[in-house]
Parts: C-alpha cells; structure tokens; sequence
C-alpha cells in the first residue's frame, strides 16, 4: 500500500496501492502635439506597432469598443503621451502632480501641477495644464501611511485604496465610510487628502487550476490535480475518489482554501470531483517540468501508444499504455476498468493527470515500484468521471489531430441526437443533418467535433 504522511516523508514505495500522500483512513492575474513628438522622438507612425502581437489589438477592439484604427491610433498615441509625462516630470519636480490620458483623441494627455508658473512649460511640452493642490508626493506618503496602518489592523469594511492623480486624492473604497474615516484616522493622515467612496467590491486573489498541480485535503494528506472541469457555471476538477470523501475540504498548492468533494467513489471505481470555490478558475493545461501542456480533448489512446503523467511529488514522467479496461486489487478493495500503464509515481502523484499528446486520458489511482526503480501505475479514465458526473473537460477546443477535412456537403442542416458535451463510448450511435454514425473513439463530444467533421471519431452509417 502506497502511503505516507505529509510532515516526516517516509519512504520507499514497493507495493501495489493507491498514490494518495496519506488521504483517506487505509487509503491512501494621446497623442501630443506634433511640437512634442520631434522633441522627444517618440513614435507617432503606424510603424511603430510593427512589434505588437496581432492579438493585443483584437483584444483592445472587442474590449474597448475600438475599430482596428482606433486601436493602433491608441497605442500610438498613449506610447508618445507616456514619453511625454516622463520628461515633463522630470522637469516640474515636487511640483509634478501626475498625469493621464484619455482614449483616441488628439491632445489628451493632461499633466498636473501645484505652481501655476509651470502652466507654459507644460502646454511647451505638448500637454494641457492642470493646477491641483497637492503633489503627487504628498499623495502618495499618504499613501504609504494607510498601508502601514492595513498592516497593524484588518480593514475589510475599506479593502482598497489608491492615488487617483485625476480627482487629486487618495481614494478609498469602503462598504462602510465610516469605518473607512476611522482606518484614515488611524493611519494619521489628512482628511483633506482622502475621499472616501461607497463600494461593495470585495476583491480576492485568483487562482488557475492545472493539471499536475498539489492540493490538501483536510486531513493533511495531499493529492494531485487531474484534469480542471466545469458544470455549467461551476468550475473544479477531476481527482481520484481515495483522495477523499463527498465533503472533505480541500486547500491548493499554495495552501488557500479551494474546495470540496462533491462527488467520489471508491473502491469499485477511484473516481471523484471537487469544486472550487470563486478564487479559482479551471484552465486547459497541465503542469510538465518546462512549463505546461494543452488540454484538447478527451480522445482514448490506443493500446501501445506513449502517455505522459503529471503529479504533484514526482512531477513529469511518461511510458506507454499497456492494458485497458484492467481490474487490480487494492488492500481497500478491487478497482475495475482502470488503465495499466508503464508510467512510474509515488505517494501524493494520486489525482494527477494522465495526457497522450493533447489528448486527456485519464487520473492516477495506483501502482507499484517508484520513479527510481521504475514501476507500473494505473489511471480511471477522464471519460467516465465526465459521464458519471456530467462534467465538461476544459479544452483549447480545435479537432483531433490527424482527421481530415469535413466530408459532408457544404450547407447541410445540423440537428439529430448527437450533443457536445456528451462522452461517447466505442459503438455508439448518434444522428447528425439526417445521417447516422457510429462512434469509433471513446471522447466527450465538444462544438467543432461534429460527426461529419471528425471521421477519426465517427463512421458514416
């Protein structure tokens, strides 16, 4: 049996068990005036978007509401305005209030200032003036007195606060104001300096969850991440029942509460999912030892064909598929319908994720040997703890690799019996446009996949 504790890492792994690291009891993130751009010269061309990535400017045209013009003419300018406002505050010194831009227009970037003398030097520079109050120094200590006050006391009532040079103040964002004056009280700084603003945003780090990765459960034990899932609108992943039982919390890698159990099943099958919590997102990839690998589908490989695995003790190692639909004893009970694999692991690497390619296969239950030795492991495939749960495996999307393009004629109505997000077995029978097919790879069904666009999958009846 394979199994130890987390504090006090015992030792060799030698028999056939389950690859929990302890787990269950037996078990194991403006341009300026023309004046300034010859000054400075800062780029004013389209040429000097040569070297963005067509992508960011997709981007900012669907999430600013931009034409592809609008968004290189942003660039353009907010680069020359940023080259701008750095030369212009060094001149204005602790006079230099701040400085911003704003969207696509022409002589947009303002510079603020505490000296009304410094109003010619600025629209010199190639900015409009704005006389303020105070400096961005005196914001900005400010500042730096409310966070070392945050670190003496919680302040969860006013969880941000920020120099906003446009307002010339330091803005913080409370559901309660008056526990945020009590924080600035505290803090020993200026009322004059701050604004308070009403708000019910309770920000929270976020976390992705990746394949490979470790995680706690609430006896200490630790376990690995299969493969990230949804269900609808809840994400979470897909893990090995031995893990731990409907209900059993679980913490992340970085040991921040993640989760719980909502479905597993052990012995019999070694099966179970967890959702997360909202700080976590499920992601298409899973860990390697240079970085990660992406998740396309859920596609059986054939008997012979090479596998990769990821856990959280061992990390990265890979074999070849040597059996399917295997039975194999644990000292807790008979698994049925696992893979047998070359692939080495030990204690703690239980979960972790199974890929062949970009292909999902399956998570670790158990084995025997180690990963210096060598030994045999065992994986419960992805597709049935997707169908047994209704689970959709987080993909890239895109169509398997090697299929051909479409066969059926252009046009052709879609409709009949086959749904994306089901898991389909060998053999079974769906209709699509009016025509039947026969399933020929074990998968779960995802938009582009359709029958008539993947014959590496269906077969034309």
């Amino acid at each position: 049996m394979l199994h130890r504790r987390v504090i006090g890492a015992c030792a060799a792994v030698v028999a056939t068990g389950a690859l929990a690291l302890t787990g269950l009891p037996g078990a194991v993130a403006a341009d300026p005036a023309a004046s300034a751009t010859q000054t400075t010269g800062a780029p004013s061309t389209p040429s000097a978007l040569s070297s963005v990535p067509p992508g960011l400017l997709k981007a900012m045209q669907r999430d600013l509401d931009l034409s592809a013009d609008q968004a290189r003419d942003r660039l353009v300018n907010e680069g020359t305005a940023g080259t701008v406002a750095g030369a212009l505050r060094l001149t204005l010194g602790g006079d230099f209030a701040g400085a911003w831009v704003k969207g696509t227009e022409a002589e947009t970037l303002t510079v603020a200032t505490t000296d009304p003398a410094d109003v010619s030097r600025i629209a010199a520079g190639g900015a409009r003036a704005e006389v303020v109050d105070h400096s961005l120094a005196e914001l900005d200590a400010a500042k730096a007195a409310l966070d070392r006050a945050a670190r003496k006391s919680a302040t969860g009532a006013a969880p941000v606060w920020y120099v906003d040079v446009r307002t010339n103040s330091v803005v913080v964002h409370a559901s309660e104001p008056a526990a945020a004056r009590d924080f600035v009280e505290a803090a020993g700084v200026d009322h004059a300096l701050v604004r308070v603003v009403e708000s019910s945003e309770r920000p929270r780090p976020l976390y992705d969850l990746r394949g490979g990765d470790a995680y706690y459960m609430g006896s200490g034990g630790r376990c690995s991440v299969g493969f990230p899932v949804t269900k609808g609108s809840q994400q979470g992943f897909a893990t090995a029942g031995h893990c731990g039982r409907v209900g059993t919390g679980v913490s992340g890698h970085n040991r921040v509460a993640l989760g719980t159990f909502q479905g597993s099943s052990f012995p019999g099958n070694d099966y179970a999912w967890v959702a997360a919590n909202s700080s976590w997102t499920a992601t298409p990839y899973v860990k390697t030892s240079s970085g990660t690998v992406q998740v396309a589908g859920s596609t059986q490989a054939a008997v012979g064909a090479s596998i990769c695995r990821s856990g959280s003790t061992t990390g990265w190692h890979c074999g070849t598929i040597q059996q399917h639909n295997t039975s194999v004893t644990y000292p807790e009970g008979t698994i049925t319908g696992v893979t047998r694999t070359t692939v080495c692991a030990e204690p703690g690497d239980s979960g972790g994720a199974y890929i062949s390619g970009s292909q999902a296969q399956g998570v670790t239950s158990g084995g025997s040997g180690n990963c210096r030795t060598g030994g045999t492991t065992y994986h419960q495939p992805i597709n049935e703890i997707l169908s047994v749960y209704g689970l959709t495996l987080k993909t890239t999307g895109g169509t398997p690799p090697t299929d051909p393009p479409p066969t059926d004629p252009p046009g052709e109505e879609p409709g009949g019996t086959w749904q994306a997000g089901k898991v389909y077995g060998i053999g079974d029978q769906v209709t699509y446009g009016g025509v039947g097919y026969r399933c020929l790879q074990g998968h779960q069904a995802q938009p582009g996949w359709e029958p008539p666009n993947t014959p590496a999958l269906w077969q034309r009846m």
